[in-house]
């Protein structure tokens, strides 16, 4: 990556932020009347709050990558057309589903087709593991991508958490470009989703006044796990790994002990760890700054990866992150002692 699209991501990220902040002044009015958010039994805040912040992120992300990339005009700047399509795309299932509810086979059908249209446009020349059948890696990769999408999603429960997780994440892609472990493109993009988040968090911060909605966190979901993607078809399978560790552990772990207690697990509820440790009396400024100075580490794991490029260093790489991970999620379990 030359030293004009390093300037290129950084433009990408400041543009981002600042669209991103002004679409979100301009439309809060509106979302306040069409999607305001009411207090459940799933809910960590308790007054409405209007929902759909989203629209102002995915937006910002792409009209500031598409604007820069349009701008260099250089070669290897082309991101597929499919990938911003495939956003917006799931965007709009997210901001239907915001104001009227779908149901669950429609919407897992919906964001399928979202992943798979991302996950096929990568060349077929790529593959994680070179031995295995295309099309048998192709569609575990969808099956993965739907699961990544609803995780965020689901993930996205507490204020400022989607971005303590994404804006690391983001970054580090972002600078990896520079040492081209990532396509120029999906750095650049990384850069601008990376700035869209910074521009949303002010207005997000505890107690928040908007929130992203299934509208912003769906193709957040997406767009990340395509920039993980990216990096694992060139090798770096464990950084890929390491980088959402902490969501994707939180999650999955949550999922299988619903289904292991026989729970409706397709329902909504308040049994992940980080929303058992706001129940336990952490706060939601401290359960956020724990989450990222845990992504802050593992962005650390992921890069010290990259940097050793050896299959048996990730070992204790993959191993310290997920020992860094539990540890986590077992103080969020706990009780704080009286």
């Amino acid at each position: 990556m030359s030293s004009f699209e390093i300037l290129l991501s950084f433009i990408a990220m400041g543009l981002a932020a600042a669209i991103s902040a002004v679409l979100i002044q301009v439309t809060r009015p509106l979302l306040l009347r069409v999607a305001l958010a009411k207090p459940n039994a799933r809910s960590s805040h308790r007054i409405p709050t209007p929902q759909g912040a989203g629209i102002a992120v995915t937006a910002a992300t792409l009209l500031a990558g598409g604007i820069v990339i349009v701008m260099a005009g250089a070669p290897d700047l082309t991101v597929p057309l499919i990938v911003f399509g495939a956003s917006l795309f799931i965007a709009a299932v997210g901001f239907v589903d915001d104001i009227r509810p779908l149901p669950v086979v429609p919407r897992l059908l919906l964001q399928a087709a979202a992943v798979a249209a991302v996950v096929f446009v990568v060349p077929s020349d790529l593959k994680i593991i070179p031995v295995s059948p295309f099309w048998l890696e192709r569609g575990l990769l969808v099956l993965a991508g739907v699961w990544f999408v609803n995780l965020v999603n689901f993930m996205d429960g507490l204020d400022l958490m989607t971005a303590a997780e994404a804006v690391p994440i983001t970054l580090a892609i972002a600078l990896l470009g520079c040492s081209n472990h990532v396509p120029a493109a999906a750095a650049l993009v990384a850069a601008a989703l990376c700035g869209a988040l910074l521009g949303f968090a002010p207005f997000n911060r505890p107690v928040a006044r908007i929130f992203l909605g299934d509208v912003g966190s769906l193709p957040i979901g997406l767009l990340v796990g395509w920039c993980l993607l990216e990096l694992a078809m060139r090798g770096q399978v464990a950084a890929a790994l390491l980088l959402p560790l902490y969501y994707l552990a939180d999650a999955t772990v949550t999922l299988l002990r619903r289904m292991a207690r026989r729970e409706p697990f397709w329902v909504a509820h308040r049994s992940h760890f980080y929303q058992r440790a706001t129940d336990n009396g952490l706060t939601v400024q401290r359960v956020v700054g724990e989450v990222f100075g845990l992504n802050v580490v593992l962005v650390l794991l992921a890069l010290t990866s990259i940097a050793f490029d050896s299959a048996i260093a990730d070992i204790p790489l993959l191993l310290a992150g997920a020992f860094a991970v539990a540890v986590q999620l077992s103080r969020f379990s706990r009780s704080p002692p009286t």
